[in-house]
């Protein structure tokens, strides 16, 4: 007998990634890789999803037992929507449904939104994780290009995939809740382009306050993060690579203001100096308020996967930062380029390269 219930009284549903209140009806599910993940023994699963765009439609995946077995493009509106079917009712499945697609500010219409889950089975409860995992990024840690064809060039959410991405396979290896805050094309200080309003550290306690719009505040997107109710184990911060673009690009010029921002170049091609410091200054600021939010935490600031041009001035910034705070539980970590057949499209890093990423950040965080 199908039964429908209410997200808000799926009780041995767990509910990942930031959200305003877990019990909100219906659940607003804001970042990449955000979702549910459930233990049930029944034969199918439905979900009643709700989803809104302008110009970013969402893509939802579907890992079964571990395994990525499906992908699915919403349509606007309202809909129940079947996700399993066929499976052996006599069994207890492990089902994990992921948000695929980041967050959108640039479409303040994007939402996704879960209402109830219908199922012919039960719902049983979900083991407890070894730890409470945050990656914190840009286009690197919203799984763009991961997949898709090499030749892809067109920004559009098909190529977004959380489930392919460094983030949720680092998950996996390491059995962890995870949650994942990231931008693509911003940074540390700036975005790719000089933009110093596309920087993660302004909106990093808020709990998801890169997006815009009355429809976005209505759903709890701008409130304070609730960090005494979850703090991280770990800490990843992957940022740097659009700062570093940021040196090569125009100056950026504020719409309103007029005013001008650039990361300067010398004549001879070095950084300005001046500007390397006050990225420098920005990236330490920004460990201080990782650590005030999360006291107990590892943290690890990780830089490389697609070059590392920033290497030296990254882990310079955290030695600073150790050295002024005495924190002996931050450092920087250098990542894996990866195999060289692991580029996906939009000239970001496939699966070959994320998986390769996870397994060495995976072993790393392992001998903290």
């Amino acid at each position: 007998m199908i039964k429908t219930i209410a997200i808000s009284q799926a009780h041995h549903v767990a509910v990942r990634g930031r959200t305003a209140k877990a019990s909100r009806q219906p659940l607003a599910l804001f970042w990449t890789a955000s979702g549910l993940e459930m233990n049930l023994k029944a034969s199918e699963i439905w979900v009643e999803f709700e989803t809104d765009y302008s110009t970013y439609e969402q893509w939802v995946s579907v890992i079964l037992n571990g395994a990525h077995v499906a992908r699915l493009m919403l349509q606007k509106g309202r809909a129940w929507v079947p996700l399993l079917r066929g499976l052996n009712p006599d069994r207890v499945h492990h089902i994990e449904i992921l948000r695929d697609v980041q967050a959108m500010p640039t479409d303040p219409d994007c939402r996704l939104l879960v209402h109830a889950l219908r199922t012919d089975g039960e719902f049983l409860p979900v083991d407890e994780k070894q730890l409470k995992l945050e990656v914190i990024g840009d286009s690197l840690t919203s799984s763009e290009g991961a997949i898709g064809a090499k030749e892809e060039t067109d920004w559009i959410s098909l190529l977004f995939c959380a489930a392919r991405g460094y983030p949720f396979r680092l998950k996996q290896l390491l059995h962890a809740d995870l949650r994942v805050i990231s931008q693509s094309g911003w940074g540390a200080l700036t975005s790719w382009d000089n933009d110093p309003h596309c920087a993660i550290p302004y909106y990093y306690e808020q709990v998801c306050g890169v997006l815009k719009g009355e429809k976005n505040a209505a759903l709890g997107a701008f409130e304070r993060n609730d960090f005494e109710a979850w703090s991280a184990d770990v800490v990843v911060i992957n940022l740097g690579t659009n700062d570093a673009s940021a040196f090569l690009q125009p100056a950026w010029t504020d719409p309103v203001t007029g005013e001008k921002h650039k990361q300067r170049l010398e004549a001879d091609g070095t950084r300005n100096r001046e500007d390397e410091e006050k990225l420098s200054r920005a990236m330490r600021e920004f460990l201080k308020k990782v650590r005030a939010c999360n006291p107990n935490a590892h943290i690890l600031w990780v830089h490389g996967m697609l070059g590392a041009p920033l290497e030296q001035l990254i882990e310079d910034a955290v030695a600073r930062y150790a050295a002024e705070t005495g924190d002996k539980r931050a450092e920087f970590f250098l990542l894996p380029s990866g195999p060289a057949d692991g580029m996906g499209a939009r000239n970001h890093p496939g699966k070959p390269m994320h998986d390769c990423v996870a397994e060495a950040l995976a072993e790393k965080i392992r001998s903290l």
